[in-house]
C-alpha cells in the first residue's frame, strides 16, 4: 500500500536515472515477482556503489550485515504512487495505485495490508 503521504494519483516512472527510485522501478517493471525485498534493495545499492569488480556474495553479507530500511521506505511508495505485492515465495511485484490490481488487493481477504512509511511526522 502507498505511503498515507504520497501525493501521487497514478503510479509514475521515475525520471531521474540513477536514482534509488529509479534503479528499483527498473527491477520491478522488468521483472515482477521475480525479485526479493532483499534483492530489490540491494541492486539499487549495486548499482549506485559498488565497481563492475566486486565480489558480490560477500559484499551483500557485508551490507545485510547492517540494518537496513525495507521497501515499506522506497521512494515508490512514498512518492511515485506504487503499492508492491509479494507473493508467497516473498517476490515482490508493483501494483499502480489507481489501477484495478491494486484495489483488488485492497479488498482481498486474508491479505496483510501494510502501508509504506511516511516521509513525514504528523
Amino acid at each position: 500500500m502507498v505511503s498515507a503521504g504520497c501525493k501521487a494519483e497514478f503510479g509514475t516512472a521515475p525520471t531521474k536515472a540513477g536514482t534509488v527510485a529509479a534503479l528499483q522501478y527498473e527491477m520491478l517493471a522488468a521483472s515482477p515477482y521475480r525479485h526479493t525485498s532483499e534483492d530489490v534493495i540491494f541492486g539499487a545499492y549495486e548499482a549506485r556503489n559498488l565497481p563492475d569488480t566486486a565480489d558480490l556474495g560477500a559484499e551483500r553479507a557485508a551490507f545485510f550485515a547492517k540494518p537496513q530500511a525495507c521497501l515499506r521506505a522506497s521512494p515508490l511508495v512514498k512518492t511515485y504512487g506504487w503499492g508492491l505485492h509479494h507473493d508467497a515465495m516473498g517476490r515482490v511485484a508493483l501494483a499502480a495505485v489507481e489501477s484495478p490490481v491494486y484495489a483488488a488487493f485492497l479488498e482481498q481477504d486474508g491479505l496483510d495490508i501494510v502501508a509504506g512509511m511516511r516521509s513525514k511526522r504528523a
